[in-house]
């Protein structure tokens, strides 16, 4: 089993920065892609970027290329996620994710992932 533990949200205004951490404790994860999904009210959870399990590839939902990188440290067993110019539109409950994958892989879609951490709520004010 793997315990993800999110942490890094807070409330900003626009334009501004958020880093968030995805900590993972039970075991390692360096066998795992893994990801960020958001979920606004009202809406369906969304993908927002991943990362293969040893960094080499990286995806992001369109409305985040250029805004946000996602990284990891698997000696430390966490994901980041650094969010740059932040727009209201960000505004959601953020969610880390893990699967065991091949070194290579990473997925983009909730149904792919079998550990979830609570979520760290980000909001951003115009």
């Amino acid at each position: 089993q793997v315990h993800l533990v999110e942490s890094g949200g807070g409330l900003v205004k626009a334009g501004e920065s958020l880093s968030l951490s995805c900590a993972a404790s039970g075991r390692t994860i360096s066998n795992f892609a893994m990801g960020w999904f958001r979920q606004a009210p009202g809406k369906e959870r969304e993908f927002v970027a991943a990362i293969s399990p040893f960094g080499s590839r990286t995806d992001y939902t369109d409305s985040a290329k250029g805004r946000f990188a996602i990284s990891r440290d698997n000696a430390k067993s966490t994901l980041y996620l650094q969010m740059n110019s932040l727009k209201p539109e960000d505004t959601a409950v953020y969610y880390c994710a893990g699967t065991y994958s091949g070194p290579s892989n990473y997925f983009t879609t909730v149904r792919n992932y079998n550990y979830w951490g609570q979520g760290t709520q980000v909001t951003v004010s115009s």
